[in-house]
């Protein structure tokens, strides 16, 4: 029978995930000398788990306020380039050290949950809610940073606000807690706080108390819940269609994992799970088409083997992508598994036989694989039948095996050390050409609307080179994004002063465009389209001005 995979250490799973990204996508790999190694790329300090905050409060219905946090802290700790840990290798630590999953670890035990998971930091922390007197509900909170290596606990980090603006208090905590291990950190707090705008603080608790809820009906309309009060919230959308699909309700799994935006950093899951879905439906055309779009990104042995499976049982040769997860996990039992089936439809004995002993190398127990050898064997004896005559047959039809499970987080860490050996390259380019890297990766972040990358990549490129208009009108948009008008029209003016552009006139012409100052819009939208004609943000506003009334210079 097919083996249940189970959650590995990070490091292992790191190790791994680098093996399979740099055999699948070498050419995304050519930072990397033949004497640089994945060990030898610096990651220290940036290893981060982030446990549920302490309740305070005395109100047991308030207790999924401290579960809220490792949510956002891990999103906005990720976005600040940290690697967080996941609920999945958390719970790893917990089972492997005995300890159930609501444990209250003290500073001790939470070392060793740490050093469990090879984390250079743990977040601790409490908050307590109290109504003022005039009925204002507040929340105050307290994290503390441990660092495992020197055992070390930091001075209490503090905020607090009003307990409706509860978002806010965790990004401002998360912001607090980079810069402390990052004095060097320089993304505006005000973008930190524009990363969860359009969360309605009712969504997100119903989306907290939905992926925490035991009983599978709780769980599923909470999320409905969270989906209906914020139709765009794509973690509570994965979270609904992962819970539908769990329950076996493919069909609407599908149809809810679909609303995962492509561009979305959750989309590769959401479509991992739909690919499940669709397979569990046996529409296996729309099965392989979900897989694919995964492995084209995101390129896990078990995702390019679902991809394998989905054009199998469509009656189409895939042994070229079961090699491919085969090659890049070979000790992986199930994939040279599925990898001697497939060769074995090809009419490839010899293969099919090789690969047959290889799965029962390492999975002696597997009596399945012994079947299919036993069937190998017979085929190979077997003398080819006289002409028209009926072939001998074997009751064991084998079939290609599935991998039900996701983790996107070994390829989030390969990506991260190769986040880092492309830092190194581009580091031996000119000031310039360093800049336009990190602005082009700016300018692609922001398109996916992840406000704090993007700011990082033109606060980089600034310091590259700080005369680059086109960094100082990616800030501007930031800063336009964040709410924050006057820097973002200052950094607009800095960028047309360094070279004029039509991104920099088109946050001028959105700025007065609010501030109801017409012409000013007039002339910037005008100075926009005389750079680029055919842009269509320009000619939108230029349609918008004349619809009220306001004609271009």
């Amino acid at each position: 029978m097919p083996r249940t995979s189970q959650p590995r250490p990070i490091l292992q799973a790191f190790l791994l995930a680098l093996i399979t990204f740099t055999v699948l996508h070498p050419s995304q790999s050519r930072a990397q000398t033949p004497s640089q190694s994945p060990q030898a790329v610096p990651t220290s300090g940036r290893l981060i788990l982030v446990l549920p905050f302490e309740n305070k409060s005395g109100q047991s219905a308030l207790s999924w306020i401290g579960d809220s946090f490792p949510d956002t802290l891990n999103q906005r700790l990720n976005s600040a380039g940290f690697l967080t840990i996941t609920r999945d290798d958390l719970q790893f630590a917990l089972d492997h050290l005995g300890l159930p999953v609501d444990f209250k670890p003290s500073r001790a035990t939470t070392i060793r949950i740490a050093q469990t998971l090879d984390a250079d930091y743990v977040i601790v922390g409490s908050f307590n809610v109290t109504s003022s007197a005039n009925n204002q509900t507040r929340i105050s909170v307290q994290s503390q940073l441990l660092e495992v290596n020197r055992l070390t606990l930091s001075n209490p980090l503090t905020d607090s606000s009003e307990l409706s603006r509860l978002l806010d208090i965790e990004n401002a905590v998360a912001w607090k807690i980079a810069r402390q291990i990052d004095p060097h950190f320089n993304v505006a707090l005000q973008t930190f706080l524009a990363a969860s705008t359009g969360v309605k603080l009712s969504s997100f608790e119903n989306y907290i108390r939905g992926i925490d809820a035991s009983a599978p009906q709780e769980r599923i309309k909470r999320l409905q819940l969270a989906v209906q009060e914020t139709p765009n919230y794509s973690a509570a959308i994965l979270a609904l269609g992962k819970a539908q699909y769990i329950q076996r309700d493919y069909e609407h799994a599908a149809i809810t994992l679909a609303k995962v935006p492509p561009t979305d950093r959750l989309a590769l899951e959401a479509s991992f799970y739909r690919g499940l879905a669709r397979f569990n439906a046996a529409k296996y055309a729309e099965a392989e088409t979900a897989f694919a779009f995964v492995a084209a990104r995101l390129p896990l042995p078990e995702v390019v083997n679902n991809q394998a499976v989905a054009a199998s049982r469509q009656g189409h040769d895939a042994v070229a992508l079961f090699q491919r997860a085969s090659t890049a996990d070979p000790n992986d039992a199930d994939y040279h598994y599925n990898l001697s089936v497939s060769l074995l439809r090809r009419g490839d004995f010899a293969g099919a036989q090789r690969e047959i002993d290889l799965a029962l190398k390492l999975h002696p127990n597997d009596t399945e694989a012994a079947s299919l050898r036993t069937r190998i064997s017979a085929g190979r004896s077997s003398p080819s039948p006289p002409a028209g005559a009926t072939p001998a047959t074997n009751t064991f039809e084998p079939l290609e095996r599935i991998r039900r499970t996701f983790s996107e987080a070994p390829f989030r860490q390969a990506a991260f050390q190769l986040d880092q050996l492309r830092s190194a390259r581009i580091a031996t380019l000119p000031a310039a050409e360093q800049a336009n890297h990190y602005v082009q990766s700016g300018q692609e972040y922001l398109a996916q609307g992840l406000l704090p990358e993007a700011e990082q990549q033109f606060q980089t490129a600034i310091t590259a080179d700080g005369h680059n208009s086109a960094a100082h009108a990616g800030l501007a948009r930031i800063r336009e994004l964040s709410a924050s008008a006057d820097e973002a029209r200052t950094e607009a003016q800095t960028s047309i002063r360094l070279k004029p552009n039509a991104d920099a006139y088109l946050v001028l012409a959105r700025l007065d465009l609010k501030e109801e100052k017409l012409p000013a819009a007039a002339s910037d939208v005008s100075n926009a389209l005389h750079i680029e004609p055919k842009n269509s943000a320009a000619l939108g506003m230029k349609q918008a001005l004349q619809s009220r009334g306001q004609s271009l210079p």
